[in-house]
């Protein structure tokens, strides 16, 4: 048998082959299988585009525009809040109802002003009491003193009769003894008068307790209570009590407070110049200087408080405003030259990615990838072009973090 024949009997005719291994049986498995692979497609992508992944807890800064003029003069950049020194909640001395309250949010007040009035007709009913009592002692001593006279005209009466040996000496020392016990009375009387002038000043203290004043001159920012509610020093506020009638501060008492990172206030010494930037006019440069180095650290956030005094005083510098202040080894240079291109943004929120610099920017509940070209640094700051001030960054990416990944922003402690 030769070889030809061999492969022949080797062949399997088609009345032999199994009717399952055909094409035909093998198409509902191929339909089965790609049905679960599209449903598997489309619950990764719900997972991961309808917000299914997890999102980066992340902490966010807001790029911030550089100063224009001695920026490569600053040593440090730290930011904080516009204070006032001297500001108080006004209240009354004791408790009462008002009568009249009579400033507004915005009124300029000087020391001493009328700021309100409470009930006081209690307090004149004392005072015109006391007043009267007053009257009276002195009325009464005015009676012990001609008394005392009548006494020492009769005693010298007394003292000429007895000489003449026309009465005996106990008449004498009786009439001495009036005279004594007379003059001890005017002295008594002369007390009681003091006791009553005293009750009158105590009775026109309480009255003047129910007109409030200001105790230096200054700007309302608040007015705290109405015509018609009870204000009362001792209150919780609670109710209809109030504990103040407005709050007064002195403008000119504005200074800024910053916080240092613990690591840089070595760079930072008392009458250091420096310059300050409010948020609300990035482009308005204030001149300033360090007042002190407040002498205690935050362990939480590892920051010492630095006091900022502001060498220009401006009706546009309010309480409580967001402030970013340079410092500076020598007096800042005149604000001739332009500011460096590009924003500030911490060094740490520029990352690389693909062999490119990029920051996150924060789009609602998104981290958008921005290509940027990293500039100078300053400090823990550098200069980045490609985003404009006011944008939202991360300020420490995670690795694993890309383009359009869910963020979630850390609350402020």
């Amino acid at each position: 048998m030769d070889k030809s024949d061999l492969l022949n009997e080797l062949r399997i005719g088609k009345e032999h082959r199994d009717d399952h291994a055909g094409g035909g049986s093998r198409l509902p498995w191929i339909v089965a299988a790609a049905i679960v692979l599209a449903v598997a497609i489309g619950a990764a992508s719900w997972y991961f585009v309808a917000g299914g992944a997890k999102a980066f807890e992340v902490e966010v800064a807001t790029a911030a525009a550089p100063s224009a003029g001695g920026a490569d003069t600053s040593v440090l950049q730290a930011t904080g809040y516009a204070t006032a020194r001297r500001s108080a909640t006004v209240s009354a001395q004791i408790t009462g109802t008002l009568t009249e309250v009579l400033i507004e949010e915005g009124d300029r007040v000087e020391k001493g002003q009328v700021l309100a009035r409470l009930e006081s007709t209690q307090q004149q009913a004392y005072l015109a009491q006391a007043q009267a009592g007053a009257r009276a002692a002195q009325a009464q001593l005015v009676q012990f003193q001609a008394q005392l006279a009548q006494n020492q005209r009769d005693l010298k009466r007394q003292q000429d009769i007895v000489a003449r040996k026309l009465a005996s000496q106990q008449s004498l020392e009786l009439a001495q003894t009036q005279v004594d016990t007379q003059a001890a009375a005017v002295t008594a009387q002369r007390k009681q008068v003091d006791v009553a002038q005293a009750n009158v000043q105590a009775a026109q203290v309480q009255l003047d307790y129910t007109t409030v004043r200001a105790p230096f001159s200054g700007m309302i920012t608040a007015k705290a209570a109405q015509v018609g509610e009870i204000v009362s020093p001792l209150s919780a506020g609670g109710g209809f009590t109030r504990t103040g009638v407005g709050t007064i501060v002195d403008m000119d008492s504005l200074e800024i407070e910053v916080d240092v990172n613990e690591s840089y206030i070595a760079r930072v010494v008392p009458k250091q110049p420096a310059q300050a930037t409010l948020d609300a006019y990035p482009d308005w440069k204030i001149p300033a200087h360090v007042i002190a180095i407040i002498p205690t650290a935050d362990r939480g956030k590892a920051t010492v408080k630095v006091r900022i005094g502001l060498d220009a005083k401006d009706p546009r510098i309010l309480p409580d405003m967001g402030a970013r202040v340079s410092f500076f080894e020598d007096a800042p240079k005149a604000a001739n030259t332009p500011p460096p291109k590009g924003v500030l943004v911490p060094g740490s929120a520029i990352v690389k990615r693909d062999g490119k610099d990029i920051v996150f920017a924060i789009d609602a509940d998104r981290a958008r990838a921005k290509p940027v070209t990293p500039g100078q640094t300053y400090n823990d700051l550098r200069l980045a072009e490609g985003i404009v001030a006011g944008t939202r960054v991360v300020k420490q990416p995670p690795a694993e973090m890309t383009d359009g990944a869910k963020v979630e922003i850390k609350s402020a402690k």
